[in-house]
């Protein structure tokens, strides 16, 4: 029997993947899994028992990760599960930062009770609300994931010229790609050029306040920004000093803070970007498979602290999963610790990210050796976690 601890609302879809021999509460105090959208994890404390906590959607700064890899916790996001979801509010922001729609539509409610006059009122006064054409304008993307693939393909549809710039984009990510849309050689090149710039890349140490006072300079006067991957990968205060300076045209955000709210040529959107039921229904599927492979049979897709492993169901047969440092010897260590106890590994997996590696033993029978050897294993200096599936 597995234990779910739900921290957020999520979809029923979860069930589809959580059988009868799973119980699903946001009670569970001793879970073995943890389904969690947008609840702060970051001073939480981690049952014992805790074996991994999938998050339900894309970005996992509400999660301490360096904490759960020390206590050996697989954590799992949803890259992609809300794409398109994300894909058509970008283009969206695109159509509204373009054209003053927002104000438009703020204007002529403010002339309710004008009656008849109604008509003449708009034909008067809509000049101050025109904007250009996307089409033939050029978009620069950073970031070639999931979403910014999306964007790129559906900007060309739009008649846009797309350039962008991504030096991790993944092979499946430029299989997906248009093969009309550009390479930018440098971030530099893609904002000197580019109408439109939109953020599609991860939140870390190397990205957060990348586009300060130096990168928003490199942009056209003409430009709009847009922003739907993480508030802090701008700095606020020089974005905004770039928009009263007008050396900016606007600004998009899905992300608002206050010093946002009320400024001229900032559009923020409140955090609409995966707010669709068809979005959190993919994410909850995602997550809620990815938990339940990992807990049946130690399979990982989709980790961000742990590397991937393509797993089989054990076929009745034990396995056992470590957990442990990536250093030399482990492997050796691991398999002398089987020998000792007269345990032969029919097969043995090992994948390594960073510092941290996985190893995967299938035992020829042995069952009845297996907590002697868990126990053995977890001795083994570098060794985090061991569990037996």
């Amino acid at each position: 029997m597995y234990r779910i601890q739900t921290l957020n609302e999520i979809s029923d879809i979860i069930y589809q993947h959580f059988g009868s021999d799973y119980t699903v509460s946001k009670d569970e105090s001793a879970p073995d899994g943890v389904l969690v959208r947008s609840a702060s994890m970051l001073d939480a404390g981690f049952a014992p028992s805790l074996l991994a906590i999938a998050r339900a959607g894309a970005g996992v700064n509400n999660i301490p990760l360096d904490r759960c890899t020390a206590q050996g916790i697989c954590v799992f996001n949803t890259p992609g599960a809300n794409a398109n979801a994300v894909c058509e509010l970008v283009i969206a922001g695109l159509l509204l930062g373009n054209r003053d729609i927002v104000g438009g539509i703020g204007w002529i409610q403010g002339e309710k009770g004008k009656g008849t006059d109604v008509p003449k009122i708009v034909e008067k006064g809509k000049a101050a609300f025109a904007g250009p054409e996307l089409r033939g304008k050029r978009l620069g993307i950073v970031g070639l994931g999931a979403i910014g693939v999306l964007v790129a393909n559906a900007a060309i549809a739009l008649g846009m010229d797309v350039v962008g710039y991504d030096p991790a984009i993944s092979v499946e990510h430029a299989w997906n790609l248009s093969s009309m849309a550009r390479r930018a050689l440098s971030l530099d090149e893609l904002l000197a050029s580019s109408d439109y710039v939109t953020l599609h890349l991860p939140l870390n140490d190397k990205t957060r306040g990348l586009f300060g006072t130096e990168a928003l300079a490199k942009m056209k006067t003409t430009a709009v920004l847009l922003n739907y991957a993480r508030a802090e990968l701008v700095d606020s205060a020089a974005l905004l000093a770039a928009v009263a300076a007008q050396k900016l045209r606007g600004y998009v955000t899905d992300f608002p803070t206050d010093e946002m709210l009320g400024v001229e040529r900032v559009l923020p959107i409140p955090h609409l970007g995966a707010s669709t039921p068809e979005s959190e229904d993919n994410c909850a599927e995602m997550a809620a498979a990815q938990l339940r492979d990992y807990l049946e049979t130690g399979a990982i897709r989709n980790s961000v602290n742990l590397p991937d492993v393509a797993l089989a169901a054990p076929a009745g047969k034990p396995r056992v999963t470590v957990i442990h440092r990536n250093i030399p010897n482990m492997l050796a260590n691991i398999s002398s610790a089987a020998g000792k106890l007269d345990i032969n590994i029919s097969d043995m997996t090992n994948r390594s990210r960073g510092d941290i590696a996985y190893t995967v033993l299938d035992l020829d029978d042995g069952q009845a050796a297996i907590p002697g050897l868990c126990a053995t294993l977890t001795e083994i200096e570098g060794v985090v976690r061991v569990r037996a599936i």
